[in-house]
């Protein structure tokens, strides 16, 4: 499961190591497996927890209030969708290289009437379709791990961004903490994948979930990477005990 990556001198971890298909493809795939139940699992598997840090995060965007949002491996919308209600005159544009992800997330868009608020996309985190400065706010929730690149994804998010707009990152981490690591650890190791594979009928997709986050540079180390990659005051909001991080950081003005 676990390939390397020269350009940032550290492992990087894919759905299947013994595919010949690069990162960014095998994620694709593997999302497009497990669109259909994605929804389900995500808020069964974190016992509905993913809904307050979404909450959190969207709080962050909202304090920027922005008019023009980018949401970074959107998957089936969730955070663009909370955004829109929290800042219903915000334009959002969606984006994702999962299209069934993409499918799922325009229903419930349609579903909720928010056609003329949010746009969803196909497109690559690491070359986004995009105007430099076009973006008030990027955001993007548990996505940058899957990037194949993470230095060249996240200089794509700075660059679409205009001066000093801001990017608000949810990310999985592991929490240091007795009980809660020990607890945890044994949940994502024995628990996780049993589940996740049993109800979303995919071999990989919950192995390769915390096998993704044990590699993931979390807290300070991720936010240097920020930092090189063009932003700044860059700052790690541990989330239930480290369980989730909450990354905010500005585009130099």
């Amino acid at each position: 499961m676990i390939q390397t990556n020269e350009d940032e001198h550290r492992p990087v971890v894919v759905p299947n190591a013994q595919s010949n298909l690069g990162k960014k493809k095998q994620v694709a795939e593997m999302f497009d497996g497990i669109a259909g139940r994605y929804d389900f699992l995500n808020h069964f598997l974190s016992l509905g927890i993913d809904k307050i840090w979404r909450n959190i995060a969207i709080r962050e965007v909202a304090q920027h209030k922005p008019n023009y949002i980018l949401d970074v491996a959107t998957g089936t919308g969730d955070m663009a969708i909370n955004a829109s209600g929290k800042l219903p005159q915000a334009h959002i544009i969606g984006m994702d290289i999962s299209t069934q992800m993409l499918e799922e997330g325009r229903k419930k868009i349609k579903k909720l009437g928010l056609e003329q608020t949010i746009v969803l996309q196909e497109g690559d985190s690491e070359n986004l379709p995009f105007s430099t400065g076009q973006f008030d706010v990027v955001m993007c929730a548990y996505g940058v791990r899957n990037f194949e690149n993470l230095t060249i994804g996240l200089q794509e998010m700075n660059r679409v961004l205009r001066a000093g707009g801001k990017v608000v990152i949810l990310e999985f981490s592991q929490p240091k903490r007795f009980p809660v690591a020990q607890l945890y650890r044994f949940y994502f190791k024995h628990i996780l994948p049993g589940i996740g594979k049993l109800v979303s009928r995919h071999s990989q997709a919950y192995t390769y979930l915390p096998a993704s986050v044990a590699a993931f540079p979390e807290g300070e180390k991720f936010v240097a990477i920020l930092s090189k990659c063009g932003f700044e005051k860059a700052n790690a909001r541990p989330l239930s005990f480290g369980i989730t991080t909450l990354y905010t950081a500005f585009k130099k003005a």
